[in-house]
Parts: structure tokens; sequence; C-alpha cells
């Protein structure tokens, strides 16, 4: 009697083994759902913990029903604190810009005056050679915003309708182009003017041909010192439509006739 009773319990304690195959099915058609509902709305962040939630049903053993909402990882996690601190930088970036563009205005000042020291120095030393030579009337320095400026008249240097240097001339060239050595250089500009009364010759077809020239072969005098580098050198020519005085008198005229030497600052040097 006992043994048939043992047999009988046992059969049916076997009988339950479906069960397993049963849960299993389940288990997979709760996750074509999940799939299904997934990917009806594409999310990364969705797709992460997707992704995490089918590891934890096919490796880790445990049952969807008993799974739990996954954790962000490390990786994530330590994104977190790097995003606030670069919230923190963009706060104090702001400050950190204006910090440097003080720095940087005060260093260009410091620099600008140092350079209009240098300009005034050159400019003291040109002057010296005015007074000794008694060139009042010829020469003329000024301190501009775009450098040192030395204004030469145009007779001191050429004849009329001329524009090679006259023979007589070419010494005080040579005496200039001592006063321009500089160490280090700095660009010079050489530009030739003229008054408004046109030309017409068999060598020039208006003034700007002839400030041209007159720039050029001014400048061709000066770099025969070989201490100076052409390269820093630069002609050019306004013909009439840069004047200074009234072309309508003789004595307005006769300013607009020159040749100027710009000397420029350093800071548009390097620029």
């Amino acid at each position: 009697m006992s043994r048939r009773k043992r047999k009988k319990r046992d059969e049916n304690h076997s009988d339950e083994s479906w069960l397993l195959p049963y849960a299993d099915l389940l288990t997979l058609l709760l996750a074509l759902f999940i799939v299904l509902f997934s990917t009806s709305s594409v999310d990364a962040q969705k797709f992460q913990q997707l992704s995490q939630v089918f590891n934890g049903i096919f490796l880790g053993g445990t049952g969807p029903l008993d799974y739990q909402q996954p954790i962000e990882s490390d990786e994530h996690s330590k994104d977190q604190p790097k995003k606030s601190e670069e919230v923190t930088e963009n706060k104090e970036a702001p400050d950190e810009v204006d910090d440097n563009e003080g720095i940087k205005e005060s260093i260009e000042s410091i620099l600008d005056l140092e350079d209009q020291k240098e300009l005034e120095a050159i400019q003291s030393k040109i002057n010296a050679y005015i007074q000794k030579n008694d060139f009042h009337n010829k020469f003329d320095t000024s301190l501009t915003t775009e450098g040192l400026l030395l204004t030469i008249r145009d007779n001191v240097l050429f004849q009329s309708g001329r524009a090679e240097v006259r023979k007589e001339d070419e010494k005080t060239a040579r005496e200039l182009a001592v006063l321009l050595e500089m160490e280090p250089p700095r660009n010079i500009i050489i530009s030739g003017h003229t008054d408004n009364v046109p030309i017409r010759t068999a060598a020039y077809q208006s003034n700007w041909e002839l400030s041209v020239m007159r720039a050029v072969n001014f400048m061709k005098i000066l770099l025969k010192d070989e201490k100076l580098d052409p390269k820093w050198f630069s002609a050019k020519g306004y013909g009439e439509f840069q004047p200074i005085g009234n072309n309508d008198t003789d004595v307005g005229r006769a300013q607009n006739r020159r040749v100027e030497v710009l000397i420029l600052p350093r800071l548009k040097t390097d620029e």
C-alpha cells in the first residue's frame, strides 16, 4: 500500500516538468513584446537599457519579472560630473576671457608706448639732421597714427617734370638712408605726390606715373646703403589725389609736390 502511494506521488512530481519549457516560452514572448514596444520609439538610452535587460535574461539566469531597472553604467555615471564640470567651466569662461583680454590690452599698451618712444627717438635724430643742414623749408617730420612721417619737397630731389634724383641731391638721399638704419628694422613706405597740373610727356603720360617713378627712384638711392634690407621697403604713387595744400595757389601746389617716407609702427610691421 505504501509503495503504491510513493509511486503515485513520484508520477505526479514528474508531470510538473512541463513548467520549465512553459516558463521559457513566456520569457521569450515577453522579450518579443519588449522588442516590439522599443522599436516603436527608438531612443539611445532606452536601447541601452533594453540591451542590459536581454543580457540579464539570457545570461544572468534571472527571470524577466524579477529583473530590476538597469543601473547606469559606471562610464555613464562618470560622464555626469564631467558635464557639470563643463557647465562650471563655461560659466567661468567669460571671466577668463575678460582677464585674458585685459592682459592682452595691457601688453599692447606697453608695447605701443615703447614703440612710440622708439619713433620719437628716430624723429629726434632726423630733426637734428634737418637742423644741421638748415632744411627747415624742405624737410618736415610728424608723428601720426600711421607712424613717423618724413616729408621732402620735390624741389629738393627732382627737376620739374622729371623723376630722376639729381646728381647733386644724391648725397642728401644717402644721408637720409643712414638715418633709416634701425635694429630691428621697420617697414618703410616711400610715396610720391604731385600737384594737379596735367602732365603729358614722352616718358610720363600722367602725374600718377610721375609720382610712382619718383618714389621708386628715390627708394633705389636709399637702398644703395647695404645696411638697409629691400624687403622692408615699398613704393607707391598717388599723383595729385592726396593733396595737403590748395592746388589753386602756387604755395599749395608746391606743398603737394612731395615725396613722403613713412616709417611704420612695429606693431603694424608684425601684422
